[in-house]
C-alpha cells in the first residue's frame, strides 16, 4: 500500500513537492447525482423554475468550482486548467421504482505536474450543490450521492479507470 503523501515523517500536514516532476497531459472524469421528487425534476426539465435555468447555472458553478479547488481544499496546488466540461443527464424513470435524478459528469484537463482529480470531484459537488440550492424551496429532501472519480490519465501512475 502506498503511503499518504500529504504528511511528513513527523505526521504533520504538508503540500506535496511537485517541483521535480515533468509536465504531462492530465485528465480526470468524475460524476455524481442528485435525487429528487418527480415534480422537482419536471420543473428543471421544463425550465419554468422560479430561479431560472437550473442546469445552465449549475454548469457555470461546476466550472467555477473546478477553477477554485485550491481555494477550497487546503493542500491542493493551484492549477492552470485547459478544459472543464460539465454535462448533465436526466434520469426520469418514474414508475420503474427509481427516483428521478440528475447525473453530473465533469471532465477536467491540464498540462502540468499534478493531476486534476480533485478539480473534477470539486466541480461535480459544486454543480450538484447549486441544483440543491436552486430547488430547495420546492424539495428539501433531495439527496446528493454517488460522487466518485471515474477515470484519470497522466502522470507517474498512468491511466486508471473505475471498474464497472
Amino acid at each position: 500500500m502506498s503511503t499518504l503523501t500529504h504528511f511528513n515523517r513527523a505526521g504533520e500536514a504538508r503540500m506535496v513537492d511537485i517541483g521535480t516532476k515533468p509536465d504531462t497531459e492530465r485528465l480526470a472524469l468524475a460524476e455524481g447525482r442528485i435525487r429528487m421528487q418527480p415534480q422537482t425534476l419536471h420543473q428543471i426539465q421544463q425550465g419554468d423554475h422560479a430561479k431560472g435555468d437550473v442546469l445552465g447555472i449549475a454548469r457555470i458553478a461546476g466550472i467555477m468550482g473546478a477553477k477554485r479547488t485550491a481555494d477550497l481544499v487546503p493542500l491542493c496546488h493551484p492549477l492552470a486548467l485547459t478544459k472543464v466540461d460539465c454535462d448533465f443527464e436526466i434520469i426520469d424513470e418514474t414508475g420503474s421504482g427509481s427516483e428521478p435524478a440528475v447525473i453530473c459528469r465533469v471532465t477536467v484537463a491540464t498540462s502540468g505536474r499534478t493531476g486534476v482529480e480533485m478539480e473534477a470531484l470539486c466541480a461535480v459537488q459544486i454543480a450538484l450543490l447549486t441544483i440543491y440550492d436552486m430547488c430547495k424551496a420546492v424539495d428539501r429532501g433531495m439527496i446528493i450521492d454517488a460522487v466518485r472519480l471515474l477515470e484519470k490519465r497522466g502522470g507517474r501512475s498512468g491511466h486508471w479507470v473505475r471498474d464497472a
